[in-house]
């Protein structure tokens, strides 16, 4: 069994990920700098669930940190390197774009040096289909993407071209991860699923941009976290799209579901749609069906069934968590 160095393990797709390696026998030693982008009792409600596991260290550790980052490495040997530590959101980026070239693009040197130093040879790095905008569909790995509409999506191209200079000078095996539109229990507070869950079953308007036609690439978590997994395996540099891979389904549709599942109407609040978010997502999987054999197997009808029944459970504590 392996002992890996999983970032982002307070965060919402690391701690699943984090669950299914230590499910699996294998040691995780998570890093996390809880930060308040979001609720940090969010975070905190997924780390107890690991705390609970065997094999499970934790650091609240920043991945910029790279002093801190070089004592972890020379005090253990991590068998890969799993980043899914990363500033995430849109428009944020556009508010604060420094922090986001430090984290997803610095932090991921530092850890990319750490590992040369120590003799650490796989990364997997968690990026994102936020790079596809303005490219045709279905998303495939072969375009282009050189031209980011937002900071965050600059952001992770850099920590690609940066992971891929490593690969070519130092021979370390990179997977990148291109997610695409990741929803489910314990979710991330800023995304719509957990949104339009609170906002529904509190009876306050859907806070929705544009009239709710733009449509995404919904993938669910657990699949999200046993694709990451997967390609744990040596590929050399290979990025591969995690997604969907079904017609784009809309936001209408989306909040169609959540009400059938809630049993309860939604009411809409619009507002105009942001020129810096993509009017809809859709994966390719064909490479990670061939070369992982991975392919989604829960529907996002029953994902969001799975989602609500996970806020009903925990309602009492999330009626307090600011969106």
């Amino acid at each position: 069994m392996g002992t890996y160095l999983l970032t982002g393990a307070a965060g919402f797709i690391g701690a699943r990920t984090a669950a299914q390696l230590l499910q699996a026998g294998h040691a995780v030693v998570g890093l996390d700098n809880l930060n308040d982008y979001y609720d940090v009792r969010v975070k905190e409600h997924r780390l107890r669930a690991l705390r609970a596991q065997a094999g499970f260290t934790f650091h609240p550790l920043d991945i910029e940190n790279r002093p801190a980052l070089e004592k972890l490495f020379a005090a253990t040997h991590f068998d890969a390197v799993l980043n899914l530590a990363a500033r995430a959101g849109v428009r944020y980026s556009m508010e604060n774009p420094h922090i986001y070239m430090s984290t997803n693009a610095q932090g991921t040197l530092n850890l990319l040096d750490a590992m040369h130093h120590h003799g650490v040879t796989k990364l997997i790095l968690a990026s994102t289909s936020s790079l596809y905008a303005g490219q045709p569909m279905p998303f495939s790995e072969t375009l282009p993407v050189n031209t980011p509409i937002s900071p965050y999506a600059a952001s992770k191209k850099a920590a690609e071209v940066m992971a891929y200079s490593y690969h070519h000078l130092y021979r370390t095996d990179v997977s990148v991860v291109r997610y695409f539109t990741v929803y489910g229990p314990a979710g991330r507070p800023d995304m719509s699923v957990f949104r339009f869950i609170k906002w529904i079953d509190e009876g306050q308007p859907i806070q929705l941009l544009g009239d709710g036609s733009q449509s995404r690439d919904f993938t669910y978590v657990d699949d999200i976290a046993r694709g990451t997994i997967l390609a744990l395996k040596p590929v050399g540099y290979e990025i591969i799209n995690l997604g969907g891979g079904r017609n784009p389904i809309s936001m209408n549709v989306l909040i169609n579901l959540i009400e059938a599942a809630l049993g309860k109407p939604a009411a809409r609040d619009e507002a105009p749609f942001h020129k810096a978010d993509m009017k809809a997502t859709w994966a390719d999987i064909t490479k990670a069906k061939e070369l992982l054999d991975w392919s989604p197997t829960v529907s996002l009808e029953e994902g969001v069934k799975r989602t609500v029944a996970w806020y009903l459970e925990n309602r009492a504590w999330l009626k307090d968590v600011k969106l």
